[in-house]
């Protein structure tokens, strides 16, 4: 059996296994998620709330921005507080208070430290004690508890009102007056607010730890990390050393053993024939530069807000732009515009593979761009009216803002971006089916190719498997099955496939070696990426299986990365092997800076973050955010604009490149993330990982502490790093203007050649 076949056998083993434990932990998390109840009751029968008002709540926090305000168990947005901590302390206190009183006569805060303790320990079982009753559905509270309850939620409607009272709350919060102007949707608001508390300061029926496995830290209530975080963790490294040994292991056996391969004296791209779909797909880059400039500006948009909390340089922006609005489209365009580069790639390099114009091609690349127009459009404008509260509750997850990070475009727009997937699967796949039918040493590459473009275009369809009632931590589960596959699993093996058949194209290495490199790099990065996606559902309802799994398997996502700067090296190497490859020494530049920051912003950071231990403390904290920008745009970004690069090298293959401009930008986007990242996320996430150990996790994400000098002194901080970044973006935007409306044709060729491509390029401009 050749090594090949042992590959691809070993791959459909593996994703086989992976799935089926995937879909066994989704049923035991289905069955096993926090109960929501029929009703909360006191002692003295007064209902506090009913499951329908929880459902309702739910509702109304979506249709304000959901995770892009403030956040849910850990997970949304920064600024404001993480609803389900806040209202823990804010109820544990309230309840200490009214214990203190009713005992001593005095106020909490003045009890010496014996008196203190004795509160706490009464005030422990009154949490954690599970109350629900399966049989009727109801959580039972104490009376004490219940007037808790209502003083937590008398300062939540405040805060979501336009109440005086809470201004000064709202502004450091970022949140626009009037968050939620019906009074009976508020009272909604505040019961779901106390579910997510409840699920995270309650114990598992006969286990002694909360449905969220303790999560959040609050020594108060005794939420603090379980054993099996230690343990898992712990194991953790050790997975992550021994498998980083084991590839070690195989490198220096295996790589390099081939004599090394002859580049050819010309360009062998420089002949290949643009089809009109190949030429029709220019368009998707505009769209991109365009997407990429908006989402800056927002991003600049929604950072400011840490700083003025409603405005923009005295502009009251939070009345046009809420804060929870301008996140959403910047969390929303990183996607769009980096996915719509790897699209137009797909689109370009399948008849360029197989040589082959499919029937109609052109007419459906020009179709499938106008439906990305109308995708994006559409659910924007949905999520304007509902974040500003102008669309109904009953609209609001078809065409609003279904309130999921990433994920939260209303569900028609969602279903209608899933179709123009498949059409661009069918695109892509019929352009590719001569070379899939071809037996050649190209045959895996391009079967992989086709494989992952299959997985990009069906796994999107994850994130129609909830509906508008579905359990939370089963939204959390296929969520993150969009988020963290299709985004850092399938799009990556579809960019390794397309950047290893550019590279044997080129001649830089051989079919064979190719191949095998691709299979294997691609079993290594699905051994980890499969399963290490439960590390993103520690604390969302889960059992301590999937802690278990996440930690043992998020911690291999590492290995393969820790030798990046390896195949880093042999990428400039190829860079520089014959004259001809300077045509593409940006492009290649571009890969490179993918393999440093897959190293850094993947491998490093998210390391940082992602052991059981460590999530539990920093989830939520400006540690998250320094893996997911280093991340996103560093290894996602940049392989979008170096595969964008290439399109466009051979979009116009003869005509003059402007290699300053790239220069500069591409020195600007590593400059500035690096800035970003070392200079405000970073430090400030430190701080605030001190905050949570030294008072709860609460305080962390507390107006108190965000609202400290230091802190606002780190914000502007960014500012240098943001400025720079901007500065690449212009440069990169000007760069494909110039290249595309005025170029200028090779200086070596005859008047009459240049004469006749430089009108074509005008043609193609069309």
């Amino acid at each position: 059996m050749s090594t090949t076949k042992k590959l691809w056998l070993g791959l459909a083993a593996l994703l086989i296994a992976s799935f089926g434990v995937m879909l066994w932990l989704g049923a035991d998390l289905h069955q096993t998620a926090p109960p929501i109840p029929n009703r909360v009751v006191a002692a003295n029968g007064q209902v506090l709330y009913t499951r329908a008002d929880i459902e309702r709540g739910r509702q109304v926090w979506q249709s304000a921005g959901g995770q892009q305000l403030g956040s849910i168990w850990g997970h949304g947005a920064l600024i404001a507080p993480d609803w389900s901590a806040d209202w823990l302390h804010r109820e544990a206190e309230a309840l200490a208070e009214l214990d203190s009183r009713a005992n001593t006569g005095e106020p909490y805060a003045m009890l010496d430290e014996v008196e203190k303790t004795r509160v706490q320990a009464a005030l422990k079982p009154q949490f954690r004690t599970n109350t629900y009753d399966a049989a009727t559905g109801d959580i039972r509270v104490s009376d004490l508890r219940a007037q808790a309850i209502a003083q937590v939620a008398a300062h939540y409607i405040s805060l979501f009102s336009n109440d005086p009272a809470t201004a000064d709350l709202r502004e450091t919060y970022a949140m626009k007056n009037n968050t939620v102007p019906d009074a009976e949707h508020r009272r909604a608001l505040t019961a779901f607010f106390f579910w997510t508390s409840w699920a995270a300061s309650t114990d598992r029926e006969g286990e002694a730890r909360t449905y969220t496995n303790n999560w959040p830290y609050e020594p108060m209530i005794g939420n603090t990390p379980t054993s099996g975080t230690f343990m898992w963790s712990m194991f953790s490294i050790l997975f992550m050393i021994g498998g980083i040994g084991l590839l070690a292991w195989h490198y220096a056996a295996y790589h390099g053993k081939e004599a090394p391969v002859t580049p050819p004296a010309t360009d062998p791209l420089k002949g290949l024939t643009i089809t009109p779909s190949m030429k029709a797909t220019a368009k998707y880059f505009w769209i991109v530069i365009a997407l990429f400039l908006v989402q800056i500006l927002l991003g600049a948009t929604t950072a400011h807000y840490q700083v003025e909390g409603q405005e923009a340089y005295g502009f009251a922006i939070a009345d046009i732009l809420p804060y929870s609005l301008t996140r959403s489209w910047h969390t929303q365009l990183a996607v769009l515009w980096i996915a719509t580069a790897w699209l137009g790639t797909g689109l370009y390099i399948a008849p360029a593979i197989s040589g082959h114009e499919p029937k109609f091609q052109r007419l459906g690349v020009n179709f499938l761009f106008v439906c990305l127009l109308i995708i994006v459009v559409g659910a924007f404008t949905g999520q304007w009216f509902a974040v500003m509260q102008k669309m109904g509750l009953e609209h609001n997850f078809w065409f609003g803002h279904q309130g999921w990070e990433y994920v939260d475009i209303g569900r028609f727009w969602q279903a209608f971006l899933f179709i123009g997937l498949l059409l661009w699967l069918t695109l892509v796949g019929r352009a590719l089916w001569p070379a899939l039918k071809r037996r050649d040493e190209m045959s895996s590459i391009v079967g992989l190719m086709f494989l992952s473009t299959i997985a990009i275009g069906l796994f999107y369809g994850a994130g129609l498997m909830w509906g508008e009632h579905t359990h939370i931590s089963m939204v959390e589960y296929w969520r993150w099955w969009v988020v963290h596959l299709w985004v850092e699993g399938f799009f990556e093996v579809f960019a390794v496939a397309v950047i290893s058949f550019l590279f044997v194209k080129l001649g830089l290495i051989r079919g064979k070696s190719a191949t095998i490199n691709v299979l294997f790099a691609t079993i290594v990065y699905m051994a980890g990426g499969v399963l290490g996606m439960f590390h993103h559902l520690y604390f969302a309802g889960t059992t301590t299986a999937a802690v278990a799994l996440g930690a043992s398997f998020s911690a291999l996502e590492v290995v393969p990365l820790a030798l990046i700067g390896l195949e880093a090296y042999e990428t400039w190497s190829h860079s520089r092997a014959v004259p001809w490859m300077a045509r593409y020494r940006w492009p290649i530049m571009f890969f490179m800076a993918v393999s440093f920051w897959n190293l850094v912003g993947a491998g490093l950071f998210g390391f940082l973050i992602n052991t059981p231990i460590a999530l539990y403390y920093m989830q939520g904290l400006n540690l998250t955010p320094l893996h997911g920008h280093t991340a996103l745009f560093g290894v996602y970004g940049m392989l979008g604009i170096g595969l964008m690069l290439f399109c466009l090298r051979g979009l116009k293959p003869d005509a003059l490149w402007h290699p300053g401009l790239l220069k500069a930008s591409f020195w600007c986007f590593n400059i500035g993330l690096a800035l970003m990242a070392l200079i405000t996320l970073l430090p400030l996430g430190t701080l605030q990982l001190q905050a949570a150990l030294e008072n709860g996790y609460w305080y962390a994400r507390s107006a108190e502490f965000m609202g400290k000098p230091i802190i606002d002194v780190l914000v502007w901080m960014r500012m240098p790093g943001d400025v720079i970044f901007s500065v690449g973006a212009v440069l990169l935007a000007w760069f494909v203007l110039r290249h595309w409306i005025m170029p200028k044709v090779d200086p070596a060729l005859d008047t009459t050649t240049a004469k006749d491509i430089k009108h074509s390029i005008q043609q193609d401009a069309l």
